[in-house]
């Protein structure tokens, strides 16, 4: 298929990139570019690019695609609580502009990333698909009203899946330090402690980046009438777990000593989710990697490549780097590039190109 991935410059989309093209597809990339040198360890190798804001994207740029995976987004709650306006305009108006003019353009499936938060405080109990839907942040709600709205358009020629992703963990070349399995091990690397801010009690299903990536590829190769519409969580129960055993588990991997400081309070969003639906409409996808297998992994990444405090807070921290961003120019209120910052990246591309 020729396949176009939003966000590909992203966390997920670095991963994910690699094995479409592995398993045969053509992939072109979108991106605005804030995350394309954040880059911990070798750079990733770069499919064709459409350099462009989520915002602007017409009919025109989505001719001649058969798919649309689309994982840009705002992507994540302290961000998204900061400015619940743009999170709504990014995450929710564009994404569901993006889904309609995909299908005006012909594309014929579309592949959205939403997540396991939209359950938000659950409890206990293992939720499926058909569960109630709590979000608890804006992030979380926008992932709702996107399924909602995109599901109104599928049809015999357009066929949206929506994938509920678990917590991702795990090493990427640009790396997120600000997801728990991922902070809190870079932490017992950088400081000998793996701190833990909330009590530790609220439950997280996780799912390792390259699993997610697996599910995605299954899911644009699967029979449309079989995914068409439908909503998936994406992950094992074997990883469905509370943050304090997150915890021991890095803390074992690492020698780090586990600190629990309780000064966040109880974190309200707590749920476990049952993966069985994914199990059975995509049997060609298994969930390979455990917490412990992950944190390996990252702490080995960690300490090959070098990683630092400041790139920690700074360069792998979406906030941060956002913030940066709008700090020393490049984005604007909005988060729209400045006219400055673009005229500035049009003339470094000519004088590459």
């Amino acid at each position: 298929m020729h396949v176009l991935v939003t966000g590909h410059q992203g966390y997920l989309g670095t991963v994910m990139v690699p094995l479409l093209i592995e398993r045969g597809h053509t992939v072109v990339g979108l991106d605005t570019g804030w995350f394309a040198d954040c880059v911990l360890g070798p750079a990733p190798a770069e499919p064709d690019v459409l350099r462009l804001d989520l915002r602007d994207v017409t009919v025109d740029h989505l001719r001649g695609f058969d798919a649309v995976v689309h994982l840009a987004a705002l992507s994540n709650d302290p961000l998204g609580t900061l400015a619940p306006d743009i999170t709504h305009d990014i995450n929710h108006h564009a994404s569901v502009r993006l889904a309609r003019a995909a299908k005006d353009a012909g594309v014929e499936r579309f592949l959205y990333a939403s997540t396991c938060s939209v359950y938000g405080a659950a409890g206990a109990d293992a939720v499926t698909e058909d569960a109630p839907l709590r979000p608890l942040t804006p992030y979380a709600v926008s992932k709702v009203r996107v399924e909602d709205d995109v599901a109104a358009l599928a049809d015999e020629g357009f066929t949206p899946v929506f994938l509920r992703n678990a917590t991702a963990f795990g090493f990427s070349p640009r790396l997120r330090a600000d997801i728990v399995v991922n902070d809190l091990t870079a932490s017992a690397v950088l400081t000998g402690r793996v701190v833990v801010k909330s009590d530790g009690t609220p439950w997280r299903p996780l799912v390792h980046a390259r699993d997610i990536a697996a599910a995605f590829a299954a899911a644009l190769e699967a029979p449309a009438a079989r995914v068409r519409g439908r909503a998936l969580n994406i992950g094992t129960e074997a990883n469905n777990v509370t943050v304090a055993q997150i915890a021991e588990t890095v803390a074992e991997v690492t020698g780090a000593e586990v600190v629990i400081t309780g000064e966040y309070g109880a974190d309200p969003r707590s749920y476990r989710v049952d993966f069985s639906a994914a199990r059975q409409i995509l049997p060609e996808f298994v969930a390979h990697w455990g917490i412990r297998d992950g944190a390996v992994e990252l702490a080995e990444s960690y300490r090959r490549h070098g990683l630092t405090a400041d790139a920690l807070s700074n360069r792998f921290t979406r906030l941060a780097r956002i913030t940066e961003l709008q700090r020393v120019g490049e984005l604007d209120a909005t988060l729209h590039r400045t006219a400055a910052a673009t005229l500035h990246r049009t003339a470094m591309a000519a004088r590459h190109g």
